[in-house]
C-alpha cells in the first residue's frame, strides 16, 4: 500500500477487538457485514468504522476485505456461533464430571465444508499442566468433531473471554491492544499507585496493561524536576520537595514559614533558575 490508504474497521463480535482492512474501492457502511480473509477462508465481522481515505499512518500491509456477506454466508456464520455456544455448554459440563481443575475461556469452530471432518479448538486456563487425554475422548464423542485443547495463560484468557476493567471501559486487551508488553510493580511505585494487588491488578489477576502507557511520562517527569527531600528554591522561598504531581506538572514543596505549596515544575527547576538570573549580553557594534 502506498502513503495513502483506505482503511475500514471491522470486528468479530459486538465490542469485540478491531482488525483493519483496506476497503479497496467499495463502500461499506456501519453495522454492514462484511467478509474477511482468515487463515481458514473467509469470515463473516461487523464494519465498525467505514472506509476513510487515511495518510501519514503506517498500517503496513493490510488484508484486503473480500466484499459484503451474502444470506449464505450470514446462515453460515450463525450456525458456526451457534456450534460454537453448543461446544462451551458442553465442555463446561464434561469438565466438572472428570472434576478438572480448568476454565474455558474461548472456542473456535474450523469447518472444513466436509462432513465428519469439522474441528473444534477449545481454549482453557488451568494453575498447572493438566492431563486431560480422557477428557479429550468424551468431548469427541459428545460433539462429534475432532477437538484440539489449548492451555492458555491467564492474560490471553481475559483477552477471549471479554469483560469491564476497574475504569469501566471494554478491557485493553479484548478492543485494541495487540500484544502484551511487560509490566511491573516498579511502574506503579513511579506513579505513586497503591501497592495492593487487589487495587493495581486487571481481570486476568496480572498488573493492569495500562500501568505502561503513562509510565515514559513519568519517566521523563523524574528526570527532568528535583527528587522528593531536594532543596529547591521557589517564588514564595526556599523549601524542600515533598511529593510529585505529573498529572498537573507540578511539584508539593514545604516552604519555610509558608507551608506545603503547589508550585509550577518550571518554578522549581535549575535551569529556569539559571535563565531567570542569566546577564543580558550587551549589543555588538555594528560590522560594516
Amino acid at each position: 500500500m502506498g502513503a495513502m490508504a483506505r482503511v475500514m474497521a471491522v470486528s468479530f463480535r459486538r465490542y469485540g477487538r478491531l482488525y483493519y482492512l483496506d476497503a479497496g474501492d467499495q463502500t461499506y457502511a456501519v453495522g454492514e457485514h462484511v467478509l474477511v480473509p482468515t487463515e481458514a477462508g473467509p469470515e463473516v465481522a461487523e464494519c465498525v468504522w467505514a472506509p476513510e481515505t487515511v495518510g501519514d499512518v503506517d498500517f503496513g500491509e493490510l488484508p484486503l476485505c473480500l466484499g459484503r456477506a451474502d444470506q449464505t454466508q450470514l446462515d453460515r456464520d450463525a450456525a458456526n456461533r451457534q456450534r460454537r455456544a453448543e461446544a462451551k455448554l458442553v465442555t463446561k459440563r464434561l469438565i466438572k464430571r472428570h472434576e478438572l481443575p480448568m476454565k474455558v475461556m474461548g472456542v473456535d469452530y474450523l469447518d472444513s465444508g466436509v462432513d465428519f471432518d469439522e474441528m473444534l479448538v477449545i481454549y482453557f486456563t488451568a494453575p498447572h499442566r493438566v492431563d486431560f487425554r480422557s477428557l479429550v475422548g468424551d468431548l469427541a464423542r459428545a460433539l462429534r468433531a475432532r477437538i484440539d485443547l489449548r492451555q492458555i495463560g491467564s492474560r490471553e484468557g481475559a483477552r477471549l473471554a471479554g469483560d469491564l476493567g476497574s475504569c469501566g471501559r471494554d478491557l485493553c486487551c479484548s478492543t485494541f491492544l495487540t500484544s502484551f508488553e511487560p509490566v511491573s510493580l516498579r511502574m506503579a511505585r513511579l506513579q505513586d499507585l497503591p501497592a495492593n494487588p487487589l487495587r493495581i491488578s486487571g481481570a486476568c489477576g496480572r498488573l493492569m496493561c495500562c500501568l505502561k502507557y503513562e509510565h515514559p511520562l513519568y519517566v521523563d517527569f523524574a528526570e527532568s524536576t528535583p527528587a522528593v527531600g531536594s532543596q529547591v528554591t521557589t517564588p514564595v522561598g526556599e523549601g524542600t520537595v515533598v511529593a510529585h504531581q505529573v498529572p498537573a506538572d507540578a511539584v508539593l514543596v514545604r516552604v519555610r514559614g509558608a507551608g506545603v505549596q503547589v508550585c509550577a515544575k518550571a518554578d522549581v527547576c535549575p535551569s529556569r533558575h539559571a535563565y531567570d538570573g542569566r546577564t543580558p549580553e550587551a549589543p555588538s557594534a555594528p560590522t560594516d
